[in-house]
């Protein structure tokens, strides 16, 4: 039987959980940045649309803790993780709306 947290949650939906909302916080930046700055050749080069996703790293914790995921735990293994799936999709995701020339 796998062991639970104290929210509950057993370790692998814990897993689970963290990883899915971080690869959907990534996509969700990538279409607020390209929604924000455009999918132009020039839009690439935006700062903002970074902020974006920094933005959206930082809001995944309350998120977490309203889901049930116990945050408190987290090391900087943890949120290394955290910041690097959101980066990789919000990355791959950005750079096909800018290379497609997708209008939002």
């Amino acid at each position: 039987m796998a062991t639970e947290t104290q929210t509950g949650l057993s370790s692998h939906i814990r897993g689970v959980t963290v990883t899915t909302l971080a690869c959907l916080a990534g996509i969700a930046a990538a279409v607020v940045s390209g929604a924000v700055v455009g999918t132009s050749p020039e839009a690439a080069t935006n700062q903002l649309a970074v902020g974006i996703l920094g933005a959206l790293v930082l809001i995944q914790f309350p998120v977490l803790r309203v889901v049930g995921v116990d945050v408190t735990g987290f090391g900087a293994k943890d949120y290394l993780y955290v910041v690097f799936m959101t980066f990789a999709l919000w990355f791959i995701t950005f750079a096909i709306l800018l290379t497609s020339g997708v209008q939002l």
